[in-house]
């Protein structure tokens, strides 16, 4: 990372400031940038014996509703009383005087975030299977929130929701490609949008969505049996569809029967291992700790997909108008056709659950 990527992330003598305002003098205090993220910026804090987290957008103009941080805060916020595991969040600032951006911060949890590799203490069946039912189970809990009752009953519309997904994602590829159209076109990703416009279920469920739930959007805990302790990364939640969420944490999920990655860099593969779930069982279990049933299944995963491909759009955008350093986004060139040729399959019937 440039030393000048990172001064644009924070301003670390503002930020120490607004700190010992809200926490505290300290002695200790480091930042440091969490590496492994490829949407919003994650830093880490060590304020005197707190470790902390901060969240933020990353720098430069992003799509409307794609980088709301202080949305992560309100619905933690709201969850940290329920089943549902969340960091607890702590200060929540709109001051851009600060770092140059809205910010939360949060406590830091301890455990792992099983991205690429499976911890060597659960590289065994019974653990394994575990690690799905915990996070099968955990997105069925926000699924049975009360959100009336936390809070949340007007943080967003249900009604229509997944119309409205299709039409979003289809901004934010239309926003992509007033940039990205001078390197190459992607014009399968024309024909899947039009797909689901025209399948679109008319009728869904109304719950709290989390909007990216998968494997590495959540921590298990560092005991030795599998335990899920915390879901993040809630920038995208809302009320809506809780089939859409479904659908894309399976999109992320391997069985032993699929095709190479079409995104290999960011497509972990161990859950094809001896023990993990497969999507099938997951989506079994799913159904029944919510009440639900997986109906129109092909334009869930499709739906996941395209919108895989429309945020790899908008990183390649970003990379393109100097916005990021995140080594990921220049290889959205390829990874995005590859995408939208998977979603073709998807809807075809080539790449069944």
């Amino acid at each position: 990372m440039s030393e000048d990527y990172y001064e644009r992330l924070v301003d670390e003598d503002a930020l120490a400031a607004y700190l010992e305002d809200h926490l505290g003098s300290v002695d200790d205090y480091a930042v440091e940038r969490h590496e492994e993220g490829h949407s919003n910026e994650t830093l880490y804090v060590t304020w005197g014996d707190q470790d902390l987290v901060i969240r933020r957008p990353p720098p430069g103009e992003t799509a409307d509703t794609a980088h709301d941080v202080l949305r992560e805060y309100r619905v933690t916020n709201a969850l940290v009383e329920t089943d549902v595991p969340v960091p607890e969040p702590l200060l929540a600032c709109e001051d851009h005087d600060v770092i140059g951006s809205d910010f939360y911060v949060m406590e830091q949890l301890e455990g792992d975030v099983l991205r690429l590799e499976e911890p060597d203490r659960f590289a065994d069946p019974a653990s394994r299977e575990r690690i799905g039912e915990e996070l099968v189970d955990t997105l069925a809990s926000i699924h049975d929130v009360d959100y009336e009752a936390v809070g949340l009953g007007e943080f967003g519309h249900p009604e229509g929701y997944t119309e409205r997904q299709v039409e979003r994602w289809g901004q934010q590829l239309m926003w992509a490609f007033d940039v990205t159209v001078e390197e190459r076109e992607v014009p399968a990703l024309y024909e899947v949008g039009s797909w689901l416009q025209e399948h679109c279920p008319e009728e869904h469920p109304h719950t709290l969505v989390h909007g990216d739930y998968k494997l590495d959007n959540v921590m298990y805990g560092p005991d030795e049996s599998p335990e899920l302790v915390g879901v993040f990364d809630w920038e995208m939640a809302t009320l809506g569809d809780p089939r859409a969420d479904l659908g894309w944490m399976l999109s992320y999920w391997r069985d032993a029967k699929d095709p190479e990655p079409t995104v290999p860099e960011l497509t972990a593969t161990f859950m094809e291992r001896e023990g993990y779930p497969t999507r099938r069982e997951l989506v079994d279990r799913w159904e029944a700790g919510t009440g639900y049933e997986f109906e129109h299944e092909r334009f869930y995963r499709a739906l996941a997909v395209y919108k895989l491909a429309a945020l790899g759009e908008m990183f390649f955008r970003r990379y393109l108008e100097g916005n990021s350093d995140d080594p990921m986004y220049p290889k959205m060139e390829d990874r995005v056709p590859a995408l939208a040729n998977r979603a073709m399959r998807i809807i075809e019937g080539d790449e069944p659950l």
